[in-house]
């Protein structure tokens, strides 16, 4: 009965909202004010709200494959570093209510601020609901909070949301508070989606692998399958990815091993769907062709090689209209057949992240045209061929993804700037850092551990970011930790080398603790 009744609640604010306008023209003029916005915030003492509504919008069952994923509302945590600016104010939206704890964890990272005084410009609100639903759904649920959640803001011509990403519901939520969205509008998601991320490699004229979009049923994929083997005849797999999956939960492997020639081909193939190599633990043949008939999907070829990475940049484009590469990674991958994000490495090795960071800015400027806005990513797959990197384009991310958030700490923690001339970031003083985080750092011994207990064992075994070296660790996903035994990290370090030795050495530590309780 919840379920349906907030369905059904939902579907009447939206038409509360919109009724007799177009959604998204009126959109479109509410985002015109974030260029004044913006053109403000000159110098750090510039007054303004910025609401984070840190919402996964995006299929609930793709997601429900995710360990903990509901905690991933607080991998957005990292924007409470805005408050290191004295007149900036912070509203943060949640499900479930984020212990003080936590709070107070990120709030005395902050650099040069009393962690008081930040404090008292925070504002947390929460929904109190676990339920299978995005966030955003749940706000536009409960309109008493939507209420709550504007009085809280003292000047709306210098206040803006923040979302994890922008779909249908934000743009709703949007109109209701009169607040514009530091974010891509919706009616452009499509260029983020699989399919349509292809077509954007093919305008930019960036290599991608040999495929096909816009698949939407068993039997466009089986002739997509067929035809990719008439193409390529020494292929051994091939990938079928939902349009909308998440870290790559909605990918499925097809094996062309004993494969007939001619005529035969179309009917083994047929046969074979069913037995997809589904990344997700829980996915079936039903569900994943339920989901690819209402969202989509691409067929491509698994491109393979002995020695693979999976590089990614990313890129900004701020209200002013202006387009800057912002930092380059090596994706950490996990799963069945290496398609899962787990962490990331910065910045990506320096044999190559030029290399992409310029076939990025192609994809980049194409996305900018068609009037994308905010922080997106582009995911590369590289291999190496003798001793030169092929990269291959493989999808776009319009949205604040894996590598958002650690590097958001990265440039608050220690006031420093990446410089694309380099591909490296710069400290103040001259000095470069790195980093290695992940945010799947994850055992069934850390089951239990409460967040003062995690804050205990990072203290007695200086598991901290030590401000005055401006290298250490610092936890995030601390939440998901009692229930699922999982955290996220990010260790920073002024080479790659030390930053994992951070990392192995947490790892060791929380593995003895767990052992000795």
């Amino acid at each position: 009965m919840k379920r349906v009744w907030v369905e059904t609640e939902y579907a009447s604010l939206t038409k509360l909202s919109t009724a007799g306008t177009s959604p998204a023209k009126d959109f479109q003029e509410l985002q015109t004010r974030l260029a004044k916005v913006f053109e403000s915030f000159s110098t750090l003492d510039a007054s303004r709200t910025v609401l984070i509504v840190p919402s996964l919008s995006m299929d609930q069952e793709v997601l429900s494959g995710i360990s903990g994923a509901h905690h991933y509302e607080e991998r957005m945590l990292c924007y409470l570093m805005l408050l290191r600016m004295p007149r900036t104010r912070v509203i943060y939206v949640s499900s479930y209510p984020i212990p003080e704890s936590i709070i107070d964890y990120y709030l005395h990272l902050l650099p040069g601020i009393p962690a008081q005084h930040a404090r008292s410009r925070l504002t947390l609100f929460s929904c109190h609901d676990g339920s299978p639903i995005s966030l955003t759904e749940k706000v536009l649920a409960r309109p008493r909070l939507i209420e709550r959640i504007r009085a809280s803001i003292a000047d709306q011509d210098f206040a803006y949301m923040i979302c994890f990403n922008v779909t249908a519901q934000e743009r709703s939520l949007a109109m209701r508070l009169n607040l514009p969205i530091y974010g891509c509008d919706p009616d452009l998601l499509h260029w983020g989606s699989k399919s349509g991320s292809r077509k954007i490699f093919r305008e930019a004229g960036i290599d991608m692998p040999e495929g096909f979009e816009d698949v939407r049923s068993a039997g466009e994929i089986v002739d997509a399958l067929a035809e990719l083997k008439a193409r390529r005849p020494n292929i051994k797999r091939a990938v079928v990815k939902l349009d909308e999956g998440f870290s790559g939960e909605g990918n499925a492997v097809f094996s062309y091993e004993s494969a007939p020639e001619g005529p035969a081909l179309t009917a083994w193939i047929e046969s074979r769907l069913p037995d997809l190599a589904f990344e997700a633990k829980d996915m079936t043949w039903e569900l994943f062709s339920e989901k690819l008939s209402s969202m989509g999907g691409i067929v491509e070829e698994f491109i393979e090689g002995d020695v693979k990475r999976s590089p990614s940049a990313q890129f900004r484009v701020d209200p002013l209209g202006r387009l800057e590469p912002i930092s380059t990674h090596d994706q950490v991958l996990g799963g069945e057949s290496g398609q899962v994000f787990l962490g990331c490495v910065f910045p990506a090795d320096e044999t190559y992240r030029l290399q992409i960071q310029e076939s990025g800015r192609k994809a980049a400027h194409a996305l900018a045209a068609k009037g994308v806005l905010g922080r997106f990513a582009i995911d590369f797959l590289s291999v190496k061929e003798g001793s030169e990197w092929r990269h291959y384009a493989i999808e776009i991310n319009l949205r604040r993804g894996g590598t958002t958030h650690p590097f958001i700490m990265l440039e608050f923690l220690t006031e420093g700037q990446y410089d694309s001339a380099t591909g490296t970031f710069v400290t103040p003083s001259g000095q470069s850092r790195c980093y290695y985080a992940s945010d799947n750092v994850e055992s069934e011994a850390y089951r239990g551990l409460l967040p003062a207990d995690l804050i205990d064992i990072a203290a007695l075994n200086c598991l901290h970011f030590d401000g005055a070296s401006q290298q250490g660790v610092m936890f995030h996903l601390i939440g998901a930790l009692s229930e699922f035994g999982k955290l996220g990290v990010l260790c920073i370090a002024p080479t790659h080398e030390k930053a994992e030795a951070y990392y192995r050495l947490t790892t060791e530590v929380l593995d003895r603790e767990c052992r000795t309780v």
